[in-house]
């Protein structure tokens, strides 16, 4: 049970959602967008989160579509997280998101929530990343496009009243050849140690990140290292962990130490079967 009270609005229109933001605002109160409300059930219930109004995107149809627009796979922000692994649409991001809590879960997690997710794996984003994404944001201001990559570089925080309504995925990255890897600490479902998406492009590996640091990321600079094949394995992926853009997480889950070797494995696997690809 959620111990305060809220009203809840479920706009049918992204210019409604807007005009009810504001209106609540207005009246010196805060509101929440939730495009699932799996998660804000769950933190609402421990007073981890509250808010005077709860705005469902649910009801939008810009954020319910999953199709091929132009050049161009177009996901909303409501699409549940069994949908896209179940669609095929997207191989890589549909093996990442199919390892994220349980079916029955899966089958109410959205892809804007977990992108947007308290939580710190938001492990939706590795894949996107990798493959030069773009989100569609509205707010007040009005729609705008932006590349997922820079929004991750500022934690994935938006303007005040914004919201997600759709991701725009290159359709050429779409078949890339990848992989998946996640390791928690006892069993398949769980937070990750370590989570890494990889795919292929132009001959070069593209990886991304999540469970090691305190935030998911993809490092250009490690990228290089992994990609230089004057150096043995050991050597790129020894100076690679020297290049994570933080500190490795060290707490019950797993220490720092034992994170360090999962993901120094992690990587061995990705390399040895991305470059295998190019013979």
């Amino acid at each position: 049970m959620i111990p305060f009270d809220f009203e809840y609005y479920k706009p049918s229109s992204i210019a409604e959602a807007v005009q009810i933001y504001q209106t609540v605002s207005d009246r010196g109160q805060t509101a929440t967008f939730i495009s699932g409300g799996t998660e804000f059930i769950t933190f609402a219930r421990t007073n981890k989160i509250t808010t005077d109004a709860v705005i469902d995107i649910k009801g939008i149809p810009e954020c319910h579509v999953m199709e091929i627009q132009g050049d161009e796979l177009v996901i909303g922000a409501t699409v549940s997280l069994n949908k896209i692994t179940e669609s095929k649409a997207f191989p890589l991001l549909g093996e990442v998101v199919k390892k994220v809590a349980d079916h029955t879960s899966r089958n109410k997690i959205t892809i804007g929530g977990n992108l947007f997710s308290q939580l710190k794996f938001r492990e939706g984003i590795l894949s996107l990343v990798l493959a030069d994404s773009k989100v569609k944001i509205a707010g007040k201001e009005g729609e705008e496009i932006l590349f997922l990559e820079d929004l991750l570089k500022n934690k994935m925080k938006l303007k005040d009243g914004q919201f997600l309504v759709q991701i725009l995925i290159d359709k050429t990255y779409l078949d890339s050849t990848s992989i998946s890897l996640k390791k928690t600490r006892l069993s398949k479902i769980g937070y990750p140690l370590a989570s890494i998406s990889a795919l292929k492009k132009d001959s070069q590996i593209r990886v991304a990140i999540s469970g090691v640091c305190e935030y998911p990321f993809r490092s250009i600079e490690l990228e290089s290292t992994l990609n230089d094949d004057s150096k043995s394995v050991n050597d790129r992926i020894t100076q690679a962990l020297s290049q994570l853009p933080s500190a490795v997480i060290d707490n019950f889950e797993g220490s720092a130490a034992y994170r360090e070797f999962v993901l120094r494995n992690m990587l061995e696997d990705v390399i040895q079967t991305l470059k295998e690809e190019n013979a």
